[in-house]
């Protein structure tokens, strides 16, 4: 594939990166993991997605499609070379021991027990074989406990780990996030765990295991709730778009859209009460501090409501903004991505037929880029065997024993 390049270095030319140099193979499938290792490879790993002989199922999760897999798929595999291995023959198996031989992290997400059948778990084979690997699982429920074998997806575990039930509102019942939180989570959360492996491998020159769960990333994802149940005992319950501790912060109807007010401490809601006009409200006993807010907030939602709808909401926003207090209307995604902000910030990439979102951590000497589309299925076979250490004619042979295929095998 013909490198195409974006530059996101605000003028200092491309950049290595401050993971260049790391290997990774990317066996995962679906998000969590390919998002995990998008990031890794936009921060200049570099990264080798393994695909099975089917292919990433994300490639069919369409339409809108961009050539021959689906928008969600090129959302998630950029800076990635690809392959496929039939990891369920010996010869697939050995090609990926040999990969693993100069490799540094390893990413996978298949069933809990797939990797032991394969005779590829990391405790009983890669560990001892591959001591500096690190090697990252990504499973529903974890590594361990009564429920560590049952699979796990992102809007199964927003509803076991309770993400649902303090999300929507009273009238239209629990409500899934409109986004899958808890696999892009589980995905930071994998980079991070990654990260800090290889922070102490410099050290003791080990690899170890990143153990994460969309399990354990929902529940820590709940924030304020269990706090608040910790203390008080009482069952959060479900809030629409109000805060369970703050007031008011919430959405409100204006006149031409609707915004989200958020007023954190009693200056910023001092200032909203003089731009609406309600300063009296500041030295009224029930909205005197944060704690009598949110103790009487449907009382204080009487008082600022019919002054908020009399006010534009583009002008509202403004001088709220203006005034110190944050305040926004609820844009749609295409208004979010097409914002002058979004585009001076970098945060929309293009190149070569490809248009993501950009990267959001900046490294002020070691920025991250976008630098390769998303990879058409197995599109560098040749050249990720002949680095393996394969000559031409052991590659043909794997090639067309099916071990290592180029064509995807679709299911029927």
């Amino acid at each position: 594939m013909t490198e195409a390049r974006v530059d996101t270095s605000n003028g200092r030319g491309m950049s290595r990166g401050a993971l260049h140099g790391l290997k990774v193979l990317d066996l995962s499938r679906v998000l969590a993991g390919p998002f995990a290792a998008q990031i890794l490879a936009d921060h200049g790993a570099d990264v080798t997605k393994i695909e099975p002989p089917q292919g990433d199922e994300t490639r069919e999760l369409g339409p809108p499609f961009v050539d021959e897999s689906a928008a969600y798929f090129h959302g998630l595999n950029r800076n990635k070379r690809a392959i496929s291995l039939d990891l369920s023959c010996s010869q697939g198996r050995e090609v990926l021991l040999a990969m693993l031989a100069d490799a540094d992290v390893l990413v996978e997400n298949f069933l809990p027990g797939t990797m032991k059948k394969w005779g590829l778990d990391y405790p009983d084979v890669l560990q001892a074989r591959f001591p500096r690997l690190i090697y990252c699982r990504i499973s529903g429920f974890g590594n361990s406990g009564p429920l560590s074998a049952m699979p796990g997806y992102d809007a199964v575990l927003q509803a076991f780990c309770g993400l649902m039930s303090i999300n929507g509102h009273r009238e239209s019942g629990p409500t899934r996030i409109g986004i899958p939180i808890v696999d892009t989570a589980v995905g930071l959360s994998s980079v991070i765990g990654i990260l800090l492996a290889v922070a102490e491998r410099a050290g003791s020159g080990l690899g170890q295991m990143v153990d994460t769960s969309l399990f354990e990333t929902a529940l820590s994802l709940l924030h304020p709730h269990p706090a608040n149940w910790f203390a008080s005992g009482n069952t959060p319950v479900l809030t629409g778009n109000a805060h369970p501790n703050i007031a008011p912060y919430d959405t409100f109807t204006a006149a031409r859209g609707e915004i989200f007010i958020g007023v954190v401490n009693d200056g910023q809601f001092r200032r909203f009460c003089n731009v609406i006009g309600r300063a009296e409200l500041v030295s009224d006993a029930r909205f005197a501090t944060n704690r009598a807010r949110v103790e009487n907030r449907a009382a204080l939602r009487k008082e600022i409501e019919p002054v908020i709808r009399d006010f534009d909401a583009a002008d509202l926003c403004s001088r709220l903004t203006e005034a110190g207090v944050s305040a926004s209307r609820i844009n749609s995604v295409a208004e979010a991505l097409q914002h002058p902000h979004t585009l001076a910030r970098d945060m929309v990439v293009e190149l070569d037929g490809y248009k993501g979102v950009g990267i959001p951590v900046k490294l002020s000497r070691t920025p991250g880029s976008v630098r390769t589309p998303p990879p058409s299925f197995a599109a560098d076979t040749e050249a990720v065997l002949r680095e393996t250490g394969y000559d031409a004619q052991a590659a043909l042979a794997l090639i067309e024993s099916g071990a290592v295929p180029t064509r995807r095998r679709m299911k029927t």
